[in-house]
């Protein structure tokens, strides 16, 4: 199946899809165009955290509401949405 037949089958499919999930599809095709220019070659400057940069900065419990305040994260904790969009 060449360019112009696969463009004209998705374009008969997504006739038959609801507005809503067409809205979803632009984004991903957004994502996938993004992805796509990304030039994946070039070096990055991630290195792995050593976790020492942020030990540096605590200090003991001294206080003996541990437990409340760990049932106060787990009532009030929740699911994060995070936009996924590569950015260059």
């Amino acid at each position: 199946m060449n360019n112009l037949e696969l463009q004209q089958k998705i374009n008969q499919e997504l006739s038959k899809i609801s507005s809503d999930n067409l809205k979803v599809i632009a984004e991903f095709v957004q994502f996938i165009k993004e992805k796509q220019e990304v030039n994946l070659s070039q070096p990055t400057n991630y290195r792995p955290a050593s976790g020492r940069s942020i030990l540096r900065h605590g200090d003991t419990w001294e206080e003996d509401d541990l437990e409340q305040c760990l049932q106060l994260m787990y009532e009030n904790r929740g699911k994060v949405i995070i936009d996924n969009h590569i950015t260059s």
